[in-house]
């Protein structure tokens, strides 16, 4: 046998032994995956599970500018505490003061149009009542009474428009005031920065931006935001207790006090991405309180919220299905 033939059949011997192997570590069990953190239990026996985001008391507020421009200087920072009226930043309002300054002018030179109009008044009424009171009307013509009569009336009406001219200078002088106020952003109420997303340079745009150029939030007390599935909205009770557990730590809880409920049924907006979850559900929007050193959260956190409802709630469900059945199992 030649040594080619030898190789051969070693070849196929090393190649069954090599799925043989294979096969063998193929057919072991896995060993299930442990999870990171165990899950919540629900402390209650009968209770409605939902999902929910931590909020400021005033929920999320964002701040934004009326007036477009460069960002001149920013006054706070991520975490200050600012009174309501507290400048937040400031937007370039440079060419706002140079129109100040023409408005400023223009309101001089109204004010001295009425001055000058005022004292033709008086010279034009003067020479109507010289001429109105002479006694021999020998001395003046009727037409020269007439000429002085419809001049003194013509001064009038200039001061008339003249008084206007001060009045419409003033107040393009108050606009541009104003606008140069609203170029200072303030903060609305009292409250926390929570997000500073804007730097001195860059350009402030107007309108509703997908992220806030600052957030604030009142945080003296935390609210959380509960998503309820539209099927179990009808068995929500607002007297019932609720507790919140922290996520990735089951351990953490505190209990929820019950603030209002927004009687409106939305979209679902909160996705967990499992491929079974249903991307149409609507939900109930519930909005519970807690005590904000009760917890190590933050605002824009998830938690797991179960929600007590009552047991006789099983009772009417099993007697509603057996309505549908004709009471057949």
């Amino acid at each position: 046998m030649t040594f080619k033939n030898k190789i051969l059949p070693a070849a196929a011997a090393i190649g069954l032994l090599i799925a043989a192997v294979v096969a063998v570590h193929s057919q072991r069990a896995t060993p299930p995956a442990q999870p990171v953190a165990q899950p919540a239990q629900a402390p209650f026996k009968y209770y409605i599970g939902g999902a929910g985001i931590v909020e400021a008391r005033t929920q999320n507020i964002s701040i934004g500018t009326s007036l477009p421009g460069i960002v001149k200087k920013i006054f706070v920072e991520v975490g200050d505490k600012v009174k309501a009226g507290a400048p937040l930043f400031q937007i370039d309002e440079r060419e706002y003061r140079a129109d100040l300054l023409v408005k400023q002018a223009n309101l001089v030179k109204a004010r001295a149009a009425v001055a000058e109009a005022e004292a033709s008044l008086k010279d034009y009424q003067a020479q109507y009542n010289l001429v109105r009171a002479a006694t021999d009307r020998r001395a003046v013509s009727v037409d020269d009474v007439q000429k002085r009569r419809y001049a003194a009336e013509l001064a009038r009406a200039k001061l008339i428009s003249a008084r206007a001219a001060v009045t419409a200078a003033a107040a393009e002088l108050k606009a541009t005031q104003t606008s140069i106020d609203r170029l200072l952003v303030r903060a609305p109420i009292d409250c926390e920065v929570l997000q500073v997303n804007i730097r001195p340079g860059e350009y402030a745009q107007t309108g509703v931006l997908s992220t806030p150029l600052i957030r604030l939030g009142d945080l003296d007390r935390l609210h959380i935001r509960v998503d309820i599935d539209e099927s179990d909205a009808w068995r929500f009770k607002s007297r019932t207790g609720a507790v919140a557990f922290l996520r990735g730590n089951r351990d953490l809880k505190a209990e929820l006090k019950f603030v209002r409920v927004e009687p409106y049924v939305t979209p679902k907006t909160s996705l967990t991405g499992s491929s079974t979850e249903k991307v149409d559900t609507r939900v109930l929007q519930v909005i519970y309180s807690f005590d904000r050193h009760a917890l190590p959260v933050y605002v824009g956190q998830q938690m797991d919220v179960f929600i007590e409802t009552p047991g006789d709630q099983i009772s009417v469900t099993a007697g509603a299905a057996a309505a549908r059945t004709g009471g057949r199992n």
